[in-house]
């Protein structure tokens, strides 16, 4: 492959990401500056005839034009930087709704709306990790290639049944991550505890509460560091609906 078009295609995927991380900040710190009763003349939600425009509109009919774009005239340097720094930023403004999709309901400023941060940090840990090339890369023969993924899946799935998700994930991309992981103590509600971590035996039971403390002293840094990226919830969801407070 042309070097040229490597690197052309490796600054598109940093602009990309740069773009993504902006509009992800910038409509975060928005949103925290529309419910701040000290900032009035910050601007707020767009409503037109009693509908609330989310900004996952935005997000997503940004995405489409420049995908047509971009595929129809697949256009080279500088255009090829300036769409992936427009797609990035819609993929920005649709992730940070990723709670609405999740739930189908306005649950942005909900213990439930955190699923947004969470999509947001992991969609730019993810991008970070393809761009600096922690990639899966694969032998030619079919049978390694087999393996390999065979392995993978193996570990994932081992993961994903301790109840993490989120490194199940990043494991697939950074294998010794996965690896550990695994080996690791399951969090207490996982599938992983309630098969092997049985509260009636002794070793069961140091594992799960051992298992239990780990998590809670996790949950609580985590629930800190989201607090901080993406402001503390101060709504409850409410059954059958959300609520409305103006999340641009």
């Amino acid at each position: 492959m042309d070097p040229e078009i490597v690197s052309s295609n490796h600054r598109a995927g940093l602009i990309l990401l740069a773009g993504f991380l902006a509009s992800f900040v910038f409509i975060r710190f928005s949103t925290r500056m529309m419910r701040n009763p000290k900032y009035p003349w910050w601007p707020g939600s767009i409503k037109t005839e009693g509908i609330h425009i989310h900004h996952l509109v935005f997000g997503i009919i940004l995405m489409i034009v420049v995908g047509f774009v971009q595929f129809t005239f697949e256009p080279g340097s500088p255009w090829l930087e300036i769409l992936a720094a427009l797609f990035g930023i819609g993929v920005g403004l649709t992730v940070d709704e990723f709670a609405l999709w999740l739930y189908l309901d306005d649950v942005y400023w909900t213990e439930e709306g955190r699923a947004s941060v969470d999509a947001g940090v992991l969609c730019a840990l993810l991008g970070g990790l393809v761009i600096l090339g922690f990639v899966p890369s694969y032998d030619d023969n079919p049978v390694v290639i087999v393996l390999i993924v065979l392995e993978q899946l193996v570990w994932a799935s081992i993961i994903i049944a301790k109840g993490k998700v989120r490194l199940a994930v990043i494991g697939l991309f950074v294998p010794i991550v996965g690896q550990i992981s695994a080996i690791r103590l399951a969090r207490p509600n996982s599938w992983w505890a309630r098969r092997f971590y049985d509260p009636e035996t002794p070793k069961g039971a140091r594992k799960l509460a051992k298992a239990t403390a780990r998590a809670e002293k996790w949950d609580a840094r985590r629930q800190r560091w989201l607090d901080v990226i993406g402001g503390r919830p101060h709504l409850v969801r409410e059954t059958g609906g959300g609520e409305d407070d103006g999340d641009a």
